[in-house]
């Protein structure tokens, strides 16, 4: 790229960046709010989420976990809840609690197969909604499954809540990494301190012992290391994590002492001291 290229793509890159600044807000009953994030769909940034949460609540804390995926809601399925929540008021909603963790979603509203076809000022009044009026109960740290990308939905959440930090869920492949770089950038932009990256899918090792990287080795390590970003873990591919998943009970609370479990309580130690 040429110095002339270059500050062409500076001088559009600035006049398309927001200028305002917001006024950042606290969740009402939130001690910490913990953003996991992808900037691309497909990586296992909920089924990260979900294990995350659980693992947490392992180290005996008290968690919530709010799905702002509104394009794609995954947390019904994944954590086992076909109830809708409860208010008593009319206005706010109680999380509904399921492995002792408090749950919000906008997938509890609406039906599997129901499309998710929002507009920008739907975006804003329903991530509004999900934040002004949940009835959060005394929560330590509050994990928000954020929408994939980095648009319009995660600009939003990013600019209008006070997140502690956030983590940047990727796989090793290249094209994901690509999108992680927008990712680092937008977070900054927003002052939005990032925890670390956590690569996901890492390899998978065959019944000889035989570890296969299927999707490239080491480049959520490589992409840490170059943004000087700590790399919170490497997620090896597991059947039981998707199985798990699927059939709604999260891999953390049904193999506790599986060495994959023990990855996440490392993860989940490793932000406590971070943002604590």
């Amino acid at each position: 790229m040429t110095e002339k290229e270059a500050n062409l793509s500076k001088n559009f890159m600035d006049q398309i960046s927001p200028k305002t600044q917001f006024k950042k807000n606290k969740i009402n009953g939130v001690k910490k709010i913990i953003a996991v994030s992808s900037c691309k769909g497909g990586v296992g940034k909920s089924t990260i989420a979900v294990n995350l949460a659980i693992a947490l609540k392992n180290l005996k804390y008290n968690v919530g976990i709010l799905d702002a995926d509104i394009y794609g809601p995954s947390l019904p399925k994944m954590i086992g809840i076909l109830e809708k929540p409860k208010s008593e008021d009319g206005v706010n909603l109680i999380p509904i609690k399921k492995f002792d963790i408090q749950c919000m979603s906008i997938g509890f509203m609406v039906s599997e197969e129901t499309p998710m076809i929002w507009r920008g000022p739907m975006v804003a009044s329903t991530i509004k909604t999900f934040t002004n009026k949940v009835l959060w109960d005394n929560v330590d740290f509050l994990i928000i499954d954020m929408p994939p990308g980095t648009g319009d939905a995660l600009l939003t959440f990013s600019q209008e809540i006070d997140i502690d930090g956030a983590i940047i869920v990727t796989t090793p492949q290249d094209i994901a990494i690509i999108d992680v770089k927008r990712g680092i950038e937008m977070f900054k932009r927003t002052n939005v301190k990032i925890l670390g990256i956590l690569e996901n899918m890492t390899s998978f090792t065959s019944d000889d012992g035989v570890e296969h990287f299927i999707f490239g080795k080491d480049g959520g390590k490589n992409i840490a290391s170059k943004f000087n970003i700590e790399l919170l873990g490497q997620i090896p591919i597991n059947i039981n994590l998707r199985k798990n998943s699927d059939e709604g009970t999260p891999f953390v609370d049904q193999f506790k002492d599986h060495d994959v479990s023990k990855l996440f309580l490392e993860i989940a130690n490793k932000i406590t001291k971070v943002i604590k």
